[in-house]
């Protein structure tokens, strides 16, 4: 059987499992990639409308991948994979401007284009936060700064007037002195990809957990790893001491009720094409392993 392979994802948990030794002493035989690893950042700039789904549909190398549970769902729903039910986790994010916008309160926004990564979780969030204050039509979202780190850099470098950020990005513009004009926490669902050993995916996650209470216990110990993900150009001004722990893994069930109300919301806003949300089968699109 090939071994288990392993991708940190934007967050800390499977790099203090790694440093721990929890994957080997649950008797996992596993690869460690670091796929998200890039000195310049491109692995992360897909272009202009491509995101996680398009990730998803492209294949992900690893056994265990994570986006937004938006993208799981409707991804899972067409047999991309398996959205793994028995887990989900939360992530701080927001949208940021710089400290001299003129962009004060959430209804400032109104028309000014947000960098967001297409059909991913910054475009969901930003759309959900923002629908208590602005129209649909007055919610200007922007795709073509790509993903994640490419955002943050095409804010930093004063070529977007507001970006959604989230993870050790999020971090890193506070730091910077960015101003958060509003929340936009969202969930993060799991995709099982292949078909991996039922026992291989408890030992993994099982080592997940425990490293989970190592970082709600000492996350200090623990932010130096958001550096492995960073372009090198920003090392020298990171002082990942000030950040916070990220992501948080929650060993709670993605619900069939969770399930079906994101998809009606998914359809409500109309973010997929008429008829391109898959069957949407619970039991079909999820895998739990409890019981």
């Amino acid at each position: 059987m090939s071994k288990f392979i392993i991708e940190p994802h934007f967050r800390l948990q499977e790099w203090v499992a790694e440093e721990k030794g929890y994957f080997r002493a649950e008797g996992l035989d596993y690869e460690f990639r670091e796929l998200v690893r890039s000195t310049d950042g491109k692995i992360h700039d897909k272009g202009d409308k491509v995101g996680a789904y398009q990730s998803l549909e492209a294949g992900r190398k690893s056994n265990v991948s994570c986006a937004c549970h938006w993208t799981i769902n409707v991804a899972a729903s067409k047999g991309l994979g398996r959205m793994y039910s028995d887990v989900y986790s939360v992530s701080p994010a927001g949208i940021f401007v710089p400290a001299d916008s003129p962009v004060k309160t959430p209804a400032d926004l109104a028309g000014v284009p947000i960098s967001v990564g297409y059909q991913s979780g910054s475009h969901y969030a930003t759309m959900q936060a923002l629908e208590s204050y602005l129209k649909p039509d007055r919610i200007k979202l922007h795709y073509a700064d790509g993903m994640l780190f490419a955002r943050m850099e095409q804010l930093i470098d004063g070529k977007a007037p507001a970006v959604s950020l989230f993870s050790g990005p999020y971090y890193f513009a506070e730091q910077l002195g960015f101003r958060k004009v509003i929340d936009t926490t969202f969930m993060i669902a799991t995709m099982i990809h292949g078909d991996p050993d039922p026992e291989d995916l408890r030992k993994f996650f099982r080592a997940l957990r425990k490293a989970q209470r190592d970082i709600d216990l000492r996350p200090e110990l623990y932010t130096h790893y958001y550096r492995n993900e960073f372009p090198d150009r920003f090392h020298a001004l990171m002082d990942t001491r000030r950040w916070g722990p990220g992501e948080r893994l929650v060993f709670e069930p993605y619900t069939r009720e969770v399930y079906e109300e994101s998809r009606e919301w998914i359809a409500d806003h109309h973010i997929f094409a008429e008829g391109d949300m898959g069957a949407g089968h619970y039991e079909k699109a999820t895998l739990s392993l409890v019981g």
